[in-house]
């Protein structure tokens, strides 16, 4: 059957299925996510709407809370669900394809490993790198989540993970949900405590990244560390 002879909101699935996912735009690859539109749309034109609302930005579609999306109208809970699921895969996705053992050579290359983990979220949470002596990764780990204006560190925790894995250096990051790049007297403050102990620990503190949801800074380029 072609295409054309088809109801809109079956087009979608049906040139998946005869031309390849690969086919298939922004909006159809959504419509296919919702599966049905509203009284007044169809899945496609719901779609194209929805995304037409984040600069067509799959990313800032992500930033979206299910409240968000319901206030679309042909969008319930169960839709908003199954986009929020969706993008939620697609994170994962990513962040499985970061490579064994990457090597640490700049602020840069940390930040690309940390960026899946921390640049779209709402709420601060703060992150470290573990490192061995040829500066590769042998582990990441959330310290903490918490409110959208701190986030507290325990130091025993970080350093306790460090001793596990045998780690010479350590990367810690945090998000700024706000947006704001420039670090906060508590953001230099604890990465004092955390140079200083670490000096104790014969650990060393490699850099202190603030993530923002397109950029970042590092306290050891800006020689804050």
């Amino acid at each position: 059957m072609s295409i054309k002879f088809l109801a809109e909101d079956d087009r979608p699935r049906e040139k998946f299925l005869l031309k390849g996912k690969n086919s298939l735009s922004d909006s159809e690859l959504l419509a296919i996510i919702m599966g049905s539109g509203s009284r007044d749309e169809t899945a496609v034109e719901l779609a194209r709407k929805i995304l037409a609302s984040v600069d067509n930005s799959w990313h800032q579609l992500s930033l979206l809370t299910i409240k968000d999306l319901t206030k679309f109208k042909g969008v319930g809970v169960v839709k908003a669900i199954s986009i929020a699921t969706a993008l939620e895969i697609g994170r994962r996705r990513a962040a499985q394809e970061i490579p064994d053992k990457p090597q640490i050579t700049s602020s840069k290359a940390a930040y690309d490993v940390l960026k899946i983990h921390l640049s779209d979220l709402r709420t601060e949470e703060f992150w470290a790198l573990f490192l061995n002596q040829n500066n590769k990764v042998v582990h990441l780990s959330q310290l903490t989540q918490g409110g959208i204006n701190q986030s507290l560190v325990d130091l025993r925790i970080l350093f306790k993970i460090a001793m596990d894995h045998f780690a010479t250096g350590i990367i810690v990051s945090h998000n700024h949900p706000s947006g704001n790049l420039k670090p906060s007297q508590e953001d230099i403050s604890i990465t004092k405590k955390i140079k200083d102990a670490g000096n104790l620990l014969n650990i060393q503190l490699l850099d202190h990244l603030i993530i923002t949801q397109n950029s970042y800074l590092s306290l050891a380029d800006e020689g804050l560390l």
